[in-house]
């Protein structure tokens, strides 16, 4: 079993090395770059009057500048992969030492009317959405939102496979993550879709083979001109009808520059990520599920996506004037170019949609696959079909310190229905949310916060926090009836494990006491398991009358003056309470 603490520390210590030597690369290749620059310029100084030597030397200069600026370029980026995958390997230190309010929050998928996300603290700031997420794409982001709200029991052991491989190779996920970071898209993948599914081509069929011949002509006229056999007016007045040719053209051209401009970098950044998934051998159902879907072509798709980025690239060109002359006036390449990139999008339009969808299910894994590496010690829960419902030993929240983190023993059956009574601050909500997050987990194929659990696969649904809303002209009682009659409308549907704290707190006393015994009493007359966190000990009673229903509690204790909890799980009725201490201990009442 890796230690993740031990693998980033050495990993970093790795990239460190790696990024010395690539500097040292860059900084030769800035020198070579200038002493070929010189020579050119020494070449012509000496050459000045023989036009066809220095057109050689011009021309050879040229070529072996632009093969040093391409080794450059591809230096730079090693380099910013590497800054990258050191900054990857921080962050995750960082985590581990429980610094991880500086990653996004998630606010943006909170949801008050969703089963559950409001209540347990799965999106916002201190989150376990700040927790988990590692997507760097928005698709990805939003992926991995979807996945924590989906609120489904399907394929919850083909999950746990594709997560515990993914969790052992940290080297390609913490690759492709800083893959995906390193070009800045200016576009979503939705705009570059809706593009081009609704982009209308112009190019004429003939500019599949004319640009060849037209080269092909300036070539011959170029050769003849070096050899004295033309004069220089022939290839000008040869370059004038190419820029015409392209000219006819020019508005629709401008346009389409101007389009492909704004997803160039997306399909670059994607076309590199679609190579690493294919790259990668897979043996769990559901990544290599994934996989197929992108290869399935015969050719890779990253290939042909990175065709694709090659001639955006290329139409690209056209915003530089010495290419926007004589690329279009000796070889008409705009045009040829703008046929190939409609051809291209003829062709491939329908599987982009694929691709993106894979690469954005990666992205999103990639985060739950980090988890599972960072907690090599929480278990996988056992799928059982009936017998219990939950039975966790040593079960915490994954949120708390684990040095002061208190583990917990609890097992709920099918239909049982658990009332648990305490102190104020005496651990009854972070237990609520402890047992309301590891459903959720579980049923994502995540490794929860415990020593083992059992699980008969159950949907979520809560309700804990309950606000009024001003804008609606609702009152808080009314908002609480709405959740609690949407609770009794979904229990009919499905089945789901019910977590309530403190219900119908908007009510006087007697009301609450009464609503609160029926409404439990309705919940375990359809089958459904749950717990309901309360401060009122009558509700209690109803154990006497239902046998599915027991009674747990929190205990506190008042030692030397100081309140004391153990936040330990217990069976049976609270009697210790603390209101009255606290107002007294914070002088906000007398003895």
């Amino acid at each position: 079993m890796i230690d993740p603490l031990s693998f980033y520390q050495d990993e970093i210590k790795s990239y460190q090395g790696q990024l010395e030597t690539v500097k040292s690369q860059l900084l030769a290749s800035s020198t070579v770059r200038l002493v070929v620059f010189i020579l050119a310029v020494v070449g012509v100084y000496f050459l000045y009057g023989n036009t066809r030597m220095v057109l050689v030397v011009l021309v050879v200069a040229i070529v072996i500048f632009l093969y040093l600026v391409s080794r450059h370029t591809d230096l730079q980026y090693k380099r910013d992969k590497l800054k990258r995958l050191i900054a990857i390997n921080e962050t995750e230190i960082q985590v581990l030492n429980r610094d991880y309010k500086n990653l996004p929050t998630g606010d943006e998928f909170k949801d008050d009317t969703h089963f559950y996300s409001q209540d347990i603290d799965l999106f916002g700031r201190g989150s376990f959405f700040q927790y988990l997420n590692r997507s760097i794409l928005p698709e990805g982001g939003l992926l991995l939102a979807s996945i924590l709200k989906e609120n489904t029991v399907d394929r919850i052991e083909a999950k746990q496979e594709s997560m515990k491989e993914l969790a052992q190779i940290p080297k390609w996920r913490q690759d492709f993550a800083a893959t995906a970071a390193l070009s800045k898209a200016e576009v979503t993948t939705q705009t570059a879709l809706h593009w081009i599914t609704s982009y209308r081509p112009f190019v004429p069929g003939v500019m599949r083979f004319l640009p060849w011949l037209y080269t092909g002509g300036s070539i011959l006229f170029f050769g003849l001109l070096l050899m004295g056999f033309l004069p220089t007016s022939v290839l000008f007045y040869w370059l004038l009808l190419g820029l015409l040719i392209t000219g006819a053209f020019t508005k629709k051209m401008t346009k389409l520059v101007s389009g492909t401009s704004k997803i160039q970098s997306l399909f670059e950044r994607y076309n590199r990520l679609l190579a690493a998934i294919e790259s990668q051998k897979f043996g769990s159902a559901l990544l290599k599920e994934k996989q197929g879907g992108i290869q399935s072509h015969g050719k890779k798709n990253s290939v042909v996506l990175r065709e694709f980025a090659g001639l955006l690239s290329d139409l690209d060109q056209n915003n530089n004037l010495l290419y926007l002359i004589f690329g279009n006036g000796l070889f008409l390449r705009g045009l040829y170019t703008a046929y190939k990139v409609e051809k291209w999008i003829s062709e491939h339009k329908e599987s982009m949609g694929v691709w993106f969808d894979c690469i954005a299910f990666f992205d999103a894994h990639n985060s739950l696959a980090n988890f599972v590496f960072n907690h090599p010690g929480y278990a996988f829960p056992i799928l059982k079909e009936n017998g219990i419902c939950i039975r966790s030993k040593q079960a915490g929240h994954p949120l708390l310190n684990p040095k002061k983190c208190v583990l917990n023993d609890y097992e709920i059956g099918q239909t049982d229905f658990f009332i648990i009574t305490g102190a104020n601050m005496a651990g009854k909500s972070t237990f609520l949310r402890t047992v309301s997050l590891q459903i959720v987990m579980a049923n994502i194929g995540l490794p929860v916060c415990a020593a083992s659990m059992e699980y008969s696969p159950i949907k979520l649904i809560t309700s804990m926090r309950t606000s009024d809303s001003l804008t609606d002209d609702a009152s808080y009682f009314f908002s609480e009836l709405k959740r609690l009659k949407f609770i009794v409308d979904e229990i009919k549907k499905d089945r789901y494990f019910v977590v309530l704290d403190e219900i119908l707190k908007g009510t006087n006393s007697t009301d609450k006491a009464a609503g609160s015994r029926k409404f439990v009493e309705r919940l375990v007359s359809s089958g459904a398991a749950g717990i309901i966190a309360t401060h009122d000990l009558s509700l209690c009673e109803v154990a006497k009358k239902l046998s599915k229903v027991k009674n747990y509690y929190f205990d506190a204790e008042i030692v030397n003056d100081e309140l004391h909890f153990d936040y330990i799980f217990k069976k049976g009725i609270c009697q210790n309470m603390n209101a009255s201490f606290l107002l007294r201990k914070m002088d906000i009442i007398g003895e």
